[in-house]
């Protein structure tokens, strides 16, 4: 890197944490069940809501949870099926003209992270229908308040729903870059275990590693606060406590819970103290090649980690430590009172 590139970075980055304590960052407010999602929807945007999901998550019934109970309710909605993983800019734009030309109000994005940054990127684009979403790319060049968005995952691993970014794939060049600014934080967040229940182990692992990955990465940043340190250390001992009863059985709701709260307490915590080299190599093979965004961080974090050197052992110790001591705690506390 460019030494004065890196001088600028890294003054920028000293910038942004002294600025936090007045920075508009706010939490979704969380739901605890997609029952809870029309009336929240009657209260902040009446009318016609978009849904957005891949086709995967449909087909395994998961959009059928959630319009059942939006027919009971009587809301009105429209489906967009199309988002990919690695959303691109294409899908963006088709799912803004449907948005447009039905009339919604709001958005769901319901499925892993990359329903959730679509969902992000269009209500971008409906607030800001001057720029393209290239334009957008970076920090705070949204600007403008994007429609009500309820974000819904059915994945414990991107953090999505609790942070101001979207990451997008170029169409024509599969450049991925994110979008960051602070009406992309979702308005809601559904943290439903019933939608995790039917997650292959293979995706129970792997997007359990990428809220790992996040909260590592957050902890041992120079750019953390005592607020995001402490929502690291609480993901990671949720991580450790949950993530192999959630892989040995599915259908464990109160580990597949405790998973969802530890990718919402991971992305809280690197929305605002960001992450490292292990995201930055993951998303540039996940735009060239479209690998799965948790295997390409399960794969690179124990290497990136180890090239550190000495430089994060005493963080990876302090995380470490938190982790051992407080798993069987924990494990048992998540059991015996509620989330955390």
């Amino acid at each position: 890197m460019n030494t004065a590139y890196k001088y600028y970075c890294r003054a920028f980055q000293t910038g942004m944490r002294l600025a936090l304590p007045i920075l508009p960052y706010r939490s979704p407010r969380l739901l605890k069940s997609v029952s809870q999602v029309p009336g929240y929807i009657r209260e902040q945007a009446p009318g016609r809501t978009m849904i957005i999901i891949d086709k995967g998550c449909e087909a395994a019934g998961l959009l059928a949870m959630l319009t059942a109970v939006l027919v009971r309710a009587g809301q009105d909605y429209t489906v967009f099926d199309e988002t990919v993983a690695n959303p691109t800019t294409d899908i963006v734009e088709k799912a803004r003209r449907l948005y447009i030309k039905q009339g919604c109000r709001s958005l769901i994005g319901l499925g892993g992270g990359s329903s959730m940054d679509c969902a992000k990127a269009v209500g971008a684009r409906i607030a800001r229908p001057d720029k393209q979403l290239g334009q957008m790319s970076g920090i705070l060049k949204v600007g403008k308040k994007i429609p009500c968005l309820i974000s819904i995952p059915t994945t414990a691993g991107t953090g999505s729903e609790a942070t101001l970014a979207a990451v997008i794939t170029d169409s024509q060049t599969r450049h991925k870059y994110a979008i960051n600014d602070f009406p992309l934080i979702p308005s809601a967040a559904v943290l439903d275990p019933q939608l995790t229940r039917t997650l292959p182990k293979s995706l129970t692992a792997t997007t359990g590693m990428d809220a790992l990955t996040h909260a590592v990465e957050a902890y041992i940043g120079r750019s953390t606060t005592g607020q995001t340190r402490a929502w690291a250390v609480k993901a990671v001992r949720l991580i450790f406590a949950n993530i192999l009863q959630a892989y040995n059985d599915g259908d464990d709701m109160k580990a597949r819970a405790c998973m969802l709260h530890a990718a919402f307490y991971a992305g809280e915590s690197f929305s605002q103290s960001y992450v490292g080299y292990v995201h930055a190599v993951a998303h540039s093979l996940g735009g060239q090649y479209d690998i799965a965004h948790g295997l390409a961080n399960a794969v690179l974090l124990p290497i990136v980690l180890e090239a550190y050197d000495s430089t994060v052992w005493k963080k990876l110790h302090e995380l470490a430590a938190a982790a051992v001591i407080s798993t069987g705690i924990l494990s048992r506390q998540c059991r015996n009172a509620g989330i955390i």
